[in-house]
């Protein structure tokens, strides 16, 4: 019992553990995340990860920051996927996915990953705010002309009045 204590005391003297670190990294991430400054939040995010490499949060935000902040989409892909598949039911890693997708002008990749999101996270309000940003449209009703014809116009108005939105989520 005595050597337990001492053991923890001997913890508690050698200063904050890795996770405590990579949570304080995280925590400076998110805030410069809100403000507004990618690269400065980019910065703590990879500390916070190099402080827990499996964390999936640290890696999808970096894979998010990653794109936001270098345009290194490929390599954001690659982190978020990661944070999925260690973890595969929370929303904000579809969110952070779908996010990359969206900077990266894929946005049948985001519709998807939002879809598969609704899915295994459960319907998060988050996502189908998401969707909704997006804008998921239909085709035109008569799809030999354009879009913005009258008639198109006027038919997918009474289409959307009978049938209802795009997609219901």
């Amino acid at each position: 019992m005595a050597q337990m204590s001492y053991a923890m005391a001997a913890g508690a003297m050698a200063g904050p553990s890795t996770v405590d670190a990579g949570m304080t990294e995280f925590k400076e991430c998110l805030k410069h995340m809100r403000d507004g400054h990618p690269e400065d939040a980019l910065g703590h995010a990879r500390r916070a990860l190099g402080a827990a490499p499996k964390n999936p949060f640290y890696l999808s935000y970096t894979g998010l920051l990653a794109a936001m902040a270098d345009r290194r989409f490929g390599d954001a892909e690659t982190l978020c996927r990661e944070a999925l598949n260690l973890k595969c039911n929370h929303a904000q890693l579809y969110l952070n996915l779908a996010e990359v997708y969206t900077q990266a002008g894929r946005t049948s990749d985001a519709i998807e990953t939002l879809e598969k999101g609704m899915v295994s996270a459960g319907r998060d309000f988050r996502i189908r705010r998401a969707l909704e940003r997006i804008g998921v449209r239909r085709g035109p009703v008569l799809s030999f002309l354009h879009r913005s014809n009258p008639f198109n116009i006027f038919l997918g108005r009474l289409r959307h009045r009978f049938a209802g939105p795009a997609r219901s989520y």
